[in-house]
């Protein structure tokens, strides 16, 4: 039996599959994206610091886009929803994540969704994961996709981050009138052009030239396969 399987014997200091490995794992993971950022925190590294072999981190989630969307609490994959927001025509990129943010939030999963959002406003450690998930995952393919230069895309992203957080806030958390009753159509028409502006018009060069980014995970490389290249 090879030695990295799941049922094989670990090695010696590693923690062997049992009911509490996968919350091992998970609360190894969650502490290392947070800290690390996503692109940083490899599979090995959670292995080590859940004191368990790395084949067990892939029997449990499979892949490190699945470890993190399981960190995340996510409500949906964005390996499903990036290729049909990508889909679009260039000019209608910002309707459509608005549209998509839309369908997730005022679906059946938008509860687990806004309860997450809700947290990240008073819990570090929170807000840092879900900022890790909507820039490598959601607004990262988006900016790859568009060909936008490299030294642009952070303050783009974070500037079309304001619209997609903010209206999902607004609708789903605080709940103030008329955005929290208005029709989907009447939202994407309002704020689809100004996401827009943001990902591929002109802009300021001081909202492009601000300050670097100076903590983990506030970059913007590049894209997950899964999404990207549409392998698994």
């Amino acid at each position: 039996m090879n030695r990295d399987s799941p049922g094989a014997h670990p090695r010696a200091g590693r923690r062997p599959g049992n009911p509490g490995t996968r919350e091992a794992i998970l609360a190894a993971a969650r502490h290392l994206f947070a800290d690390k950022g996503y692109d940083s925190a490899s599979i090995r590294a959670v292995a080590t610091r859940a004191e368990v072999d790395p084949a067990l981190v892939h029997h449990y989630f499979g892949t490190k886009d699945k470890l993190f969307l399981a960190c995340v609490s996510a409500p949906f994959d964005p390996a499903d929803l990036m290729p049909k927001v990508l889909a679009a025509p260039r000019a209608e990129l910002g309707d459509a994540l608005v549209r998509a943010v839309l369908d997730i939030w005022d679906s059946p999963a938008g509860s687990a969704a806004a309860a997450l959002l809700g947290s990240s406003l008073n819990n570090e450690w929170i807000a840092r994961l879900l900022r890790e998930f909507l820039t490598t995952q959601v607004l990262r393919p988006a900016i790859e996709h568009l060909g936008i230069d490299e030294q642009e895309a952070p303050a783009r992203a974070a500037l079309a981050a304001t619209q997609l957080i903010g209206l999902a806030v607004i609708r789903h958390v605080l709940k103030l009138e008329p955005v929290a009753s208005a029709p989907p159509d009447h939202l994407v028409a309002a704020t689809g052009p100004t996401v827009q502006r943001y990902l591929t018009e002109d802009l300021p060069a001081a909202q492009l030239n601000g300050p670097g980014p100076t903590k983990a995970g506030s970059a913007l490389p590049r894209a997950p396969r899964s999404i990207s290249q549409g392998t698994t």
